[in-house]
Order: structure tokens, then C-alpha cells, then sequence
């Protein structure tokens, strides 16, 4: 492959990256705009047509056949299961405090991901770290406290969140190539169908009833909209995350958490006292020293795969 295809390639991926992480940014907002629709009726609607969506996907793209080459592999269908589990907690959890003006607590959850994927690696696959990292983890982990005492609130939402998808991209690393995206989602969403089908009937015994169709037009399209409000950034993650490298991916991710903190505070108007202003800044101290540390080992990565020519 020549330079200009390679340059072009690495391009399109960070285009890919971009436009997902700027599509989750934005689900906050779309989420609120399906109101009176609540949490679990919400979540349950998404893993149904989730399910839809991806069938559809695998259709027009002809995927049936890798499809079944997964479920003949007891091991990774194990994986995708725990996996769905996973996301579905995430899922929940992310529309819980979305729709109880907690945008800015999510955006926390998202903020200390890396962080937390880190902790992972150390803890779960044995792997070392740097000292800089160690003294993100232990600027983070000082935030959390600060937010617990000072503040006075357990952020139970932002930690939830961190923990879930951290877990849940471990076990996709963990799957790697041998499931694609379309394959992934499409038995994560099948696994999670009792779980929605569960919730709707809850939901339809409550005094609110069912929303689907109950509300005009507009937001029936909307609600129904929401299979492909969850796949298409999964898919164009995917697209990206093949075209670019890990470290452009952990400086583009910070777009959604920096949105949805912005849409907590300028666009909902979600209070930020001066304790809580203290906890997150300690949180962006540790993500700075995280990134530049990220940098540094990019830039000498690159310079001992191309060393100078004497």
C-alpha cells in the first residue's frame, strides 16, 4: 500500500471515529426528545429493534454466513452473551440518568473510561503501566473521592457506567476479529430479548401503559428510530477502530463525554456547585496527564520502529 493510500485510509478511519463519538455525544438530547417514553420501556425498545435493525443488516449485506459460523462456536456465543449483559447494564444505566437530569454524571462515566480500561489491563490482563499513568489513576480515583465527601453524592451512575463498558470492551478484545461488528450486536440485542420482552410487559401493567403509538406520529418515528440510533455508531466505530490506531482513538473518544457535559451544563442547566466543579477538574487533570503520556509513547513507538539513518 503506498504512503498516499495509507494517508488516505487513516483519514477515512479518523472520520469514522469522529462521526460515532459525535452521534453518542448527541444521544443524550434525542433520548429527551422521546419523552413521555420512560427508562425501561426506552432500553427495551432499543434491544428490540436493535435486533430488527441488525437483521435487516445482515440481509443486505449477506452476513448470514459468518453469522453461523459464530454460533458454532460454543465459546465465543458464551462471550456475546456476557457481552450483551454488559452493554444492556450500560444502556440502562446511561438512559436512567439521562432522563433524570444527570447528563453531566454520565458524561463522568465516560470521562474516566480510559482510566479505568487501564486498571483492567493492570489488574485483569497482568499488563504494566507507566508511572504518568499510575498518577492519572491516582489523580481519578481523588476525584471520585472528593465527589463522594465533599459533594456529598455517590456518583453510582458515572461509576456504573465506567465499569460496564470497561468490562465490555475487555471482552470484545477478547472476541477480536472472529465477530463482526453486525454479528456481535446482532446476538448481543437476541441474548437481551427476554429481558425486553420482560420490561414491556412490566411497563404495560403501570398506570403510563405502553408509549409506542400512543403519542402522535412524530414520536412513533422516533421511537422507532432507535435500532438505528444504536447501531450506526457501533458500525462506524468499527470502521474506524480498523483504519486507525488505538492512540487516535483514545484522543477522538473524549468528544462524546465533553458533549455531554456541555449539554448538561449550558443546554439542560444541571447544577455544578463548586465541590463538583472540584471533582471533575481533578478528572480533567488526570485524563491531561494520561493523553500526554499517550503521546510521548506514540512518538517514541514511532521513532524506534523508523530509526534515524547515520
Amino acid at each position: 500500500m503506498t504512503s498516499e493510500a495509507t494517508s488516505a485510509t487513516r483519514t477515512t478511519g479518523a472520520l469514522y471515529a469522529i462521526a460515532a463519538y459525535l452521534l453518542w455525544g448527541l444521544l443524550p438530547l434525542y433520548f429527551l426528545l422521546l419523552t413521555p417514553t420512560g427508562p425501561w420501556e426506552l432500553v427495551a425498545w432499543r434491544v428490540v429493534l436493535s435486533l430488527v435493525f441488525c437483521v435487516v443488516l445482515l440481509t443486505v449485506t449477506r452476513g448470514w454466513k459468518a453469522l453461523g459460523a459464530i454460533i458454532r462456536r460454543p465459546q465465543l456465543l458464551a462471550l456475546t452473551a456476557l457481552a450483551g449483559v454488559l452493554i444492556y447494564v450500560n444502556w440502562q444505566v446511561f438512559v436512567i440518568g439521562t432522563l433524570n437530569d444527570q447528563v453531566v454524571e454520565t458524561s463522568l462515566g465516560y470521562f474516566i473510561n480510559p482510566i479505568t480500561t487501564v486498571l483492567l489491563g493492570v489488574f485483569v490482563l497482568r499488563e504494566r503501566i507507566r508511572v504518568a499513568q499510575w498518577v492519572a489513576i491516582g489523580i481519578a480515583a481523588i476525584a471520585v473521592v472528593v465527589i463522594i465527601v465533599v459533594y456529598g453524592s455517590f456518583p453510582w451512575i458515572a461509576l456504573s457506567l465506567t465499569a460496564s463498558f470497561g468490562v465490555y470492551g475487555l471482552i470484545k478484545k477478547k472476541i477480536g476479529p472472529a465477530v463482526d461488528a453486525v454479528s456481535g450486536l446482532t446476538l448481543e440485542s437476541f441474548w437481551l430479548i427476554p429481558i425486553a420482552v420482560v420490561q414491556l410487559i412490566l411497563v404495560a401493567t403501570t398506570p403510563e401503559g405502553i408509549t409506542m403509538g400512543q403519542n402522535g406520529a412524530w414520536h412513533a418515528v422516533l421511537l422507532a428510530f432507535a435500532g438505528v440510533a444504536t447501531a450506526v455508531p457501533l458500525l462506524l466505530f468499527a470502521a474506524g477502530t480498523r483504519r486507525i490506531d488505538l492512540t487516535l482513538i483514545g484522543m477522538i473518544q473524549f468528544i462524546t463525554p465533553i458533549m455531554q457535559f456541555l449539554l448538561g451544563v449550558v443546554v439542560l442547566g444541571e447544577a455544578m456547585p463548586p465541590a463538583r466543579w472540584a471533582g471533575f477538574t481533578l478528572v480533567w487533570i488526570a485524563i491531561a496527564v494520561f493523553v500526554v503520556d499517550m503521546l510521548l509513547a506514540s512518538r517514541r513507538g514511532r521513532r524506534v520502529e523508523r530509526p534515524e539513518l547515520v
